[in-house]
């Protein structure tokens, strides 16, 4: 009996091992590169808009190749692309380790993301398809934990590494892993694949080259002029290609994300807000890590533990921040944490100077962190529940594609208004840019509150019905007791 069990519990321990580390490694190549951005552009060189490619190049391609990704996986067979992804984030990760310089670098982060897109849709798919259905809720909330602490941990890995080894190590430390998952995966996780699965072809295009521009539009901005021709070439060209892709998604017939979905007001307003919310929060991680080191003179691993009270946090409120949600409902609880986000964000605003102390920066922390788990806690949950069971792969993906979207817009939008305020050249000019750049992301967030409160409300019970006398019904005959 025992060793039945364990043969039936095997594959699903070896899932969530595998797709757990596989999700660790991608969540973390999100944050690990801020707290190392310094010791970047102090070894290779570049300017602000070469740092900002740094991470965008990753974020970006892993955001428009997400659900292109996770249809391939269901074509060709989650497993085999599964392990195909783990081999380029891995291979690109040493390539990554190794660049010369900043355009290599930044070619082997887009690498990266291509990578990653493959890889991450499917884990959560080959850890559903190998988790009995009774053990499934605690194995999801495991893999979640996982990735929490991945985003959590990354400003502090990447400040370590960086600090007592390397920057470079920041990516070496994916190559062991992945070669150890690669022939685990192969033995380990069962292929499955979805009959009937398309490409959407025309519509990854659109999007991929859609985003592209605006981004490559507002990281050039300041440095090419707002008039430019390559400037306004990105925003017009750029515009016009996410304009198709609407239109794509209204009239296809199988399109990777279908616009009727955002019809329904719940399904719209948790989007825009994960969009916005990620737009002010990793903008703002952006400049505060470098601020950290570059004005207040902490080192890396002291800038990365300093973070820990904002991306640490979740890791404590959450549990909470669910059993909240499941008592009063997910639209306030998500709304608060927004809001409690965006103060955050507005009160570092209102401290930060050359020489502001790490007590004073510590509550506007705190506030963020709290804000950032109430968001991140019930915002699954309230996504899920605003589309059929059939809707709700893509409605995870175009989530989490438009948290990354909003991540790589963040860091455009908040790096231009930091360079047009300010800029490297002394603590005081470095101050200077961050203080409004971190007021736009404060208002982003606010706006995403606003938008949190189109999620529907909690579900009244229905009304028991009441019982009914039989004696007293007509035509009836009591019924013998």
């Amino acid at each position: 009996m025992n060793t039945q069990d364990t043969k039936l519990r095997a594959p699903a321990v070896w899932a969530l091992i595998l797709t757990g580390v596989a999700s660790f490694m991608a969540a973390l190549d999100n944050l690990v590169v801020t707290t190392a951005l310094p010791a970047i552009r102090e070894d290779l060189g570049g300017r602000l808009e070469d740092l900002e490619w740094t991470v965008n190049a990753y974020t970006l391609t892993f955001a428009v190749l997400l659900m292109f990704g996770a249809a391939l996986g269901d074509r060709f067979g989650r497993r085999r692309l599964f392990i195909a992804g783990l081999a380029v984030f891995t291979g690109a990760s040493a390539a990554a380790a190794l660049s010369p310089g900043i355009d290599a670098l930044i070619a082997a982060r887009a690498v990266q993301g291509v990578g990653a897109a493959i890889m991450m849709p499917l884990t959560l798919t080959l850890l559903t398809a190998a988790v009995p259905a009774a053990r499934r809720g605690m194995a999801l909330g495991i893999y979640g934990a996982v990735t929490g602490l991945a985003v959590a941990s990354g400003p502090l890995i990447g400040g370590s590494l960086t600090e007592h080894i390397s920057w470079q190590w920041i990516f070496w430390l994916n190559v062991p892993i992945g070669l150890a998952l690669i022939p685990l995966a192969r033995l380990r996780l069962a292929e499955s694949t979805a009959p009937g699965a398309r490409l959407d072809i025309p519509g990854t295009l659109l999007i991929s080259g859609g985003l592209f521009g605006i981004v490559y539009a507002l990281v050039n901005a300041n440095s090419e002029g707002w008039t430019s021709a390559p400037v306004l070439t990105g925003l017009i060209v750029g515009a016009a290609l996410v304009g198709g892709f609407i239109h794509h998604g209204f009239n296809s017939a199988n399109p990777m994300l279908p616009m009727r979905l955002f019809q329904n007001r719940g399904f719209l307003g948790i989007n825009v807000a994960s969009l916005l919310m990620f737009l002010g929060m990793f903008g703002s991680i952006f400049l505060l890590s470098q601020f950290l080191q570059g004005v207040a003179g902490y080192s890396p691993t002291e800038a990365g533990l300093r973070m820990l009270p904002w991306t640490g946090m979740p890791m404590i409120v959450a549990p909470l921040a669910g059993i909240l949600s499941d008592r009063i409902g997910g639209r306030p609880v998500v709304a608060a944490g927004l809001a409690f986000q965006a103060l955050g964000l507005g009160w570092f605003a209102a401290v930060l100077s050359t020489d502001v102390s790490y007590a004073a920066q510590l509550p506007p922390l705190i506030l963020s962190g709290i804000g950032m788990a109430l968001y991140f806690a019930p915002s699954a949950n309230v996504l899920m529940s605003t589309v059929a069971p059939a809707d709700q792969g893509r409605a995870s993906g175009t989530n989490s594609a438009l948290r990354e979207v909003g991540g790589a817009l963040g860091v455009a939008v908040l790096a231009s208004v930091f360079s047009a305020q300010g800029g490297y050249e002394s603590p005081q000019a470095f101050t200077d840019g961050t203080v409004p750049a971190l007021w736009i992301g404060a208002g982003a967030v606010a706006l995403a509150a606003a938008f949190a409160l189109l999620l529907p409300g909690r579900p009244k019970p229905a009304p028991v019905p009441a019982a009914v006398d039989e004696a007293a019904t007509p035509g009836k005959v009591p019924a013998a007791r």
